[in-house]
C-alpha cells in the first residue's frame, strides 16, 4: 500500500499534464502561457493586399504553420497609415493568438497624428523585428521619365509632380517630402491606402510616379507594367544593381529604409513573447526562406525583443523630429 501511493501520484499528476496538452495548452518558454492549437494565430497587417508588409506577414504566416502546426490567419485592417489595425491589436486579448504586423510607419505616425485613440508607446511589446526594405520611384513603363533628373525637370515645370504613396505618414510619404525639400521643387503628394494600391494606380496611368517599398513593386516591373528610376537605399539594391541610388542622382547622404515587425498586445506575458519570437526566429534561419526575402530587397536584421523595442523608441524621436521639420501633421 505504501508502496502504490507515489506511484498512483505520480500518474495523476501524469494524467493532468497529458489532459492538459489534449486541450490544447502547451509550454511558451519557462511559463504556461494560454496558447490553444484549436484556436488560430492571427496576424493583423495594418496595409492592404498586394503591398510589402501583407506579402511578408504572409509569407512568415505560411512558413509557421506549415512548421508549427498552428493555423495562422493574415487579416489586412488598412487605414489611416496603419492606425486602424494598431488600434484594433492594441484592444485584442493579450492571449498570445494575436500579433501585429507593422513597419516604420508606426513610429512615424506619433508625430504626423494629432489624435490616436491608442498609446504607441505603452499598449504594444515588440516581439520580433525581421528586416529592413528600401522604397523605390516607379513609374509607368511608356514614362518618358528615365531617371531622378526627369522627374525633377517636371516638378520644376508650371505644376507640381504628384506622386503616390502608401498613404500619409509612411516613410514612403516621408521620402517623397524630403525629395521635394531636398531638390527645392514641388511635389504633391497623393496618399493611397497602401503601397500595393499606389503601384497598381501607377501601373494604370492614373498617376506618373510612386514611391514604393522594393517588394510592393518586384511584381509588376517583373510584368513590364512599371519600372524604377531610383532606390531610396543607401547602395544599389542586389537584385536590381543596374537601378540608382537617389543619393547618386545628385542627393549625396540621401537614404531612407524601413523596418518590418511584428508588435503584440502590452498585456501579453513574456514567456509567450520569447515563444512567438522563437518560432519567427526559426523561419528566418531557413536558408530558403533567407533566399526567398532577399530577393524581394529585404535586408534580415532577426534583433531580439529587446532591440528592437529600443529600435521603436529611437525612431519615434528621430522620425517625430523630421516630421516637425516637413510640417507634416495629420487631424
Amino acid at each position: 500500500m505504501s508502496k502504490s501511493a507515489p506511484r498512483r501520484k505520480g500518474w495523476v499528476l501524469w494524467t493532468g499534464a497529458a489532459l492538459l496538452l489534449a486541450a490544447g495548452l502547451w509550454q511558451a518558454g519557462t511559463g504556461m502561457a494560454s496558447l490553444r492549437k484549436d484556436r488560430p494565430l492571427t496576424i493583423v497587417v495594418t496595409f492592404p493586399p498586394g503591398g510589402g508588409t501583407d506579402l511578408l506577414a504572409r509569407k512568415l504566416g505560411a512558413a509557421l504553420q506549415a512548421r508549427t502546426g498552428q493555423t495562422v490567419v493574415v487579416e489586412n485592417r488598412p487605414g489611416a497609415s496603419g492606425n486602424i489595425g494598431a488600434r484594433e491589436v492594441a484592444q485584442a486579448p493579450a492571449d498570445g493568438h494575436t500579433l501585429l504586423m507593422v513597419n516604420s510607419a508606426f513610429a512615424i505616425n506619433p508625430g504626423v497624428y494629432r489624435q490616436l485613440d491608442f498609446d504607441p508607446r505603452k499598449d504594444f511589446k515588440a516581439v520580433f523585428n525581421v528586416g529592413t526594405i528600401a522604397s523605390v520611384l516607379v513609374v509607368p513603363q511608356t514614362s518618358a521619365l528615365w531617371q531622378l533628373s526627369d522627374a525633377l525637370a517636371m516638378a520644376r515645370a508650371s505644376r507640381p509632380l504628384a506622386f503616390a504613396s502608401c498613404g500619409n505618414g509612411t516613410p514612403q510619404h516621408l521620402a517623397g517630402e524630403m525629395l521635394a525639400q531636398g531638390t527645392d521643387t514641388a511635389w504633391q503628394h497623393v496618399p493611397y491606402k497602401g503601397c500595393g494600391p499606389a503601384v497598381l494606380a501607377v501601373a494604370a496611368g492614373q498617376v506618373p510616379m510612386a514611391v514604393v517599398t522594393a517588394s510592393s513593386a518586384a511584381p509588376l516591373m517583373a510584368a513590364g507594367r512599371v519600372r524604377a528610376i531610383a532606390t531610396t537605399a543607401p547602395a544599389r539594391l542586389a537584385q536590381w544593381p543596374e537601378l540608382p541610388t537617389v543619393a547618386e542622382q545628385g542627393l549625396p547622404g540621401f537614404a531612407l529604409e524601413q523596418w518590418h515587425g511584428l508588435l503584440a498586445p502590452a498585456g501579453m506575458p513574456d514567456a509567450t513573447i520569447q515563444h512567438w519570437h522563437a518560432a519567427l526566429r526559426q523561419q528566418l534561419d531557413d536558408p530558403d526562406m533567407q533566399l526567398a526575402l532577399q530577393a524581394q530587397g529585404y535586408t534580415l536584421v532577426m534583433q531580439s525583443a529587446a532591440e528592437f523595442a529600443a529600435l521603436i523608441q529611437a525612431d519615434m524621436e528621430r522620425y517625430a523630429a523630421t516630421t516637425q521639420s516637413l510640417d507634416l501633421q495629420m487631424d
